[in-house]
């Protein structure tokens, strides 16, 4: 999955960093400026909910929009996504180009 939304995201013209996990991606958080973050929710080290949670309660970070693109699509779920600070929670199951695209329009203000 993370290979595929790199190429789309790519494709669409945007600059694409990928992380193994969230503490991967909490490394690099200070080393770039980032306009959106999007992460599934299981995760090895630290999981979505627990970097979204971090991230949004960084007064450095919690600017950065979140989208939780995730197999987990049960409503409590979908809950736990959001109140851990989730701007978008997106199903893979469900998965459309289109959507994510436009999830990220939606969440940046563009």
């Amino acid at each position: 999955t993370r290979t595929l939304e790199k190429n789309i995201l790519e494709t669409a013209g945007f600059d694409v960093y990928v992380a193994i996990d969230g503490q991967e991606a909490w490394g690099m958080l200070p080393q770039n400026d980032f306009d959106v973050i999007i992460s599934d929710v299981e995760m090895p080290n630290v999981n979505g909910l627990q970097l979204t949670a971090r991230i949004k309660s960084s007064t450095q970070f919690q600017h950065i929009p979140i989208i939780l693109l995730t197999s987990l699509g049960k409503p409590e779920q979908r809950e736990a996504g959001l109140r851990a600070g989730a701007d978008a929670y997106l199903i893979k199951s469900r998965f459309d180009q289109g959507e994510l695209l436009q999830t990220i329009q939606s969440v940046v203000g563009v």
